[in-house]
């Protein structure tokens, strides 16, 4: 993990293909309780070192477990740390190359902001060794591509590419391989220059309506506007267009 320019850059690094075991998931979970409250990052980039984003998860892992008890707990366990990344404070974005398979794409999902390169494979493909999504892809997949092509993806277990991604709208850009970090920074920059109180409130506003109405959303919004509006980054900000400079934003 490196931080930068308010952006702290995590790396998996585990050959051949950054299989998410349950070490790395917990190792995941208990780095994204360190950056939480870390005044010096306001977005998080998750690559994968080598030729994959995530192949998905460590098979070789499942031959431990002995019990359908045993394999809820490990879906579980991924739901919960997926779950912490889609509710996180602050921007994560995912930069994707290779292929993110299983829950490579599941970790992906989660994520606020994906950007792949044009040749990577993305795909549910657990069925092909008679299981199925287990880190909740089940249910963020046909949120993005809608329930028919969630369903053929993961019923025949092929992938897409990450351009095909992008007119499904399931990656928001894709690019060339050696331009994917230039353009992962490039978007994190532009979110890191913004107020953290904001974008804290944007996340929460834009991931509301899972669980609520329209009108409950709009109600949130509303209350939330009031608090951000109180917020010293947002004087700061009314003042600097009044003054016709850039606004320095500081997180209160």
């Amino acid at each position: 993990m490196q931080k930068e320019n308010f952006i702290a850059t995590i790396t998996f690094n585990r050959p051949p293909a950054n299989a998410l075991a349950s070490q790395v998931l917990k190792e995941l979970s208990t780095l994204l309780d360190e950056l939480e409250n870390d005044s010096d990052v306001r977005v998080l980039l998750i690559h994968g070192e080598g030729r994959f984003f995530s192949a998905g998860a460590d098979i070789k892992e499942f031959t431990t477990i002995e019990n359908a008890e045993g394999f809820s707990k490990l879906s579980m366990n991924g739901q919960d740390v997926f779950e912490k990344i889609e509710t996180y404070p602050k921007p994560v974005i995912a930069a994707i190359h290779g292929a993110a398979l299983g829950g490579g794409l599941e970790l992906a999902m989660a994520c606020h902001i994906r950007i792949a390169t044009e040749s990577t494979k993305l795909g549910l493909p657990e069925l092909q060794l008679g299981l199925i999504p287990g880190f909740a892809g089940t249910q963020r997949l046909p949120r993005y591509v809608g329930v028919p092509k969630a369903l053929e993806m993961m019923l025949t277990s092929d992938p897409i590419t990450g351009q095909e991604a992008f007119q499904l709208g399931l990656v928001n850009h894709v690019v060339q391989e050696d331009l994917l970090m230039e353009k992962a920074y490039e978007v994190a920059k532009k979110i890191a220059q913004k107020s953290p109180v904001s974008v804290k409130a944007a996340i929460e506003l834009a991931y509301y309506s899972k669980n609520a109405s329209f009108k409950e959303g709009a109600l949130k919004e509303a209350e939330l506007f009031g608090k951000v509006f109180e917020s010293r980054d947002a004087k700061e900000g009314i003042q600097a267009f009044i003054e016709k400079r850039k606004p320095e934003f500081t997180g209160e």
